[in-house]
């Protein structure tokens, strides 16, 4: 391809052609959904769900939802 500077315009056109070549229509779409850009704040959510929670307590999930 070379080592000229392409705008981001020309970038995704030429990469999303090159996926579907590559792997067709419908595997273009499947690979894509694979990068969404998500929603939320997960540190904070994370945080909030997990607030109080000690080690052994962690532990003890895991262990329940194993069996």
């Amino acid at each position: 391809m070379g080592t000229q500077t392409l705008d981001p315009t020309k970038i995704k056109r030429r990469g999303m052609e090159a996926l579907t070549r590559e792997l067709g229509a419908a595997g273009m779409v499947q690979f894509m959904q694979q990068f969404s850009a998500g929603y939320g704040d997960y540190t904070k959510e994370r945080r909030k769900a997990f607030d109080g929670l000690s080690v052994d307590d962690a532990w003890n999930m895991i262990k329940t939802k194993q069996n």
